[in-house]
């Protein structure tokens, strides 16, 4: 009997061309398009976490939700997370997760989160340039403005 195993194929496509895509140039934009991106009838109710793909000149590739949670939290597999990053092909990231409650605050496991997320990263040689907590009303708390990243 043959031995038979699955062939793995890998495939990023773009509907766009990278000249069209929006350019991160600070924390404020991020939170921005992420925000304008955020499912508005979710936003207030349910923690998302995701991640906003960017090439080399900072330009946005794709953002691509990797959990949705409860009320007070959500779980990321990191595995899935690199996996997308990965696959993308991607230089560098920027992390971005909802509070539903409106509080601004890093939890000390968004803290260990992030700390985790990039010594992963340093591995791989990608960097990620920030972590976003994004509120119901738009404003959000930037890790990197704030010295925590």
């Amino acid at each position: 009997m043959k031995t038979k195993v699955n062939e793995i194929s890998i495939k990023y496509q773009g509907n766009f061309k990278i000249s069209q895509a929006p350019k991160i140039t600070s924390s404020l934009s991020a939170s921005e398009l992420l925000f304008s991106e955020w499912n508005k009838d979710q936003i207030g109710l349910q923690e998302c976490f995701k991640v906003m793909l960017l090439n080399n000149a900072n330009k946005v590739k794709g953002i691509y939700e990797v959990s949705t949670g409860g009320i007070t939290g959500t779980l990321v597999d990191l595995r899935i997370l690199f996996a997308v990053v990965l696959k993308s092909l991607t230089t560098s990231f920027i992390l971005a997760h909802n509070h539903p409650s409106g509080t601004l605050r890093p939890s000390e496991a968004d803290k260990r989160l992030t700390e985790k997320i990039k010594n992963a990263a340093v591995l791989f040689d990608i960097k990620v340039l920030d972590h976003l907590i994004i509120t119901p009303d738009g404003n959000y708390f930037s890790f990197a403005d704030e010295g925590l990243l």
